[in-house]
This record gives C-alpha cells, structure tokens and sequence, in this order.
C-alpha cells in the first residue's frame, strides 16, 4: 500500500472523528483549548491504537468483534447523543452541571466508538504488510487534525446558534451510529 492509500484510508477512518466533534463542538461545551486538545487527542490515539490493536490481534478476534462492532458503535453513539438532546431541552439554569465530553467515560465511550473501524483496518493492513508503526501514527494523526478541525467548526456554529446545536449535535451521534448499523447490516 503507498502512501497516498494509506492517506486516504487514515481520512476515510477518520469521517466519524470529524463528525462527532463537529456535533460536540456545536453544543458549546468543549470552547477552551484544554478539552478541544484532550477530545482531539484522545480520537487520534484511540484510531492509532485501534489499528495497531487490530494488527497484532489477528483475524480470530476481530471476527468476533465484526459482527457486534456496529452495534456496539450504534449503543455508545446513541447513548452520548441522547444525553446531548436531554442537555440540549432542559432550560438554560438546569444546564449548570452538563457532562463534559473531554472527560471520563464518555470520552472513552466515545473515542471508542469511533475507533471500532480502525480495528478492521488494521487487520487488511497486516494482510497488505505495511509498516504498521507509520500507518497506525498517520491514521492517528489525521484522527487528531480532522477531530480538531471538527470542533473548531462546531464551536463556531454553537456561537452563531446557541443552544439548538446542542441539540443538533446529538441528533448528529444518534444519525452517525446508525449510519454505523445500516453500513454494516447492508
């Protein structure tokens, strides 16, 4: 594989990335620079990890884990985006205490959910025999950079907005994690 393929496939893994910021960043949640790095660094290390992991697991596993992999991203997609509609229609002196999506389990929920795919790949790149140390650092690192991109655009939005991309957002993870179900079950 060259490294224009690799490229485009570090691209391609990283589209749930994007959108998923993209839908928290527009809920005015993640503003300052601290948890916009902490939620785009930990999307780029999970689909590097997830890459690797797929690599040195080997077909037995990731067979195993292929046919629940869309359901589970559909479970944690959904349950983050339903909370993100909850926070979103509560009035504005209820929303003091909203979840912090750079922190704790859901930023693993959700770095994980968009790192399933990164598993499989990693599985067709032992396959193809590519130096799984460079590929697993360039996905990662156009994971970080379009995660990043993705808030910054959201955060924006939220601004012009307001509360309703909170909403949004959500209905943006709930959307993704079906796209997720429906694209495995076809």
């Amino acid at each position: 594989m060259d490294l224009i393929s690799l490229i485009f496939t570090g691209i391609g893994l990283a589209m749930d990335c994007f959108a998923v910021s993209l839908g928290i960043g527009a809920g005015n949640i993640v503003r300052t620079l601290r948890p916009i790095f902490r939620l785009s660094f930990h999307f780029g290390l999970f689909q590097g990890l997830m890459t690797l992991l797929g690599w040195l697991v080997g077909t037995t596993i990731a067979s195993l884990i292929a046919n629940v992999d869309h359901w589970i991203a559909l479970v944690l997609l959904g349950w983050v985006g339903t909370r993100m509609i909850i926070e979103g229609l509560k009035p504005p002196d209820d929303n003091l205490r909203r979840t912090d999506p750079s922190r704790g389990s859901t930023l693993v929920l959700l770095a994980v959910a968009t790192s399933l795919d990164a598993m499989a790949v990693g599985l067709s790149l032992a396959i193809v025999k590519v130096n799984i140390w460079t590929s697993s650092l360039l996905i990662g690192g156009i994971s970080l950079a379009l995660s990043l991109t993705g808030l910054l655009i959201g955060n924006r939005l939220g601004t012009t907005f307001g509360r309703r991309m909170e909403i949004i957002g959500g209905l943006i993870l709930n959307g993704i994690g079906l796209r997720i179900l429906i694209t495995h079950l076809a």
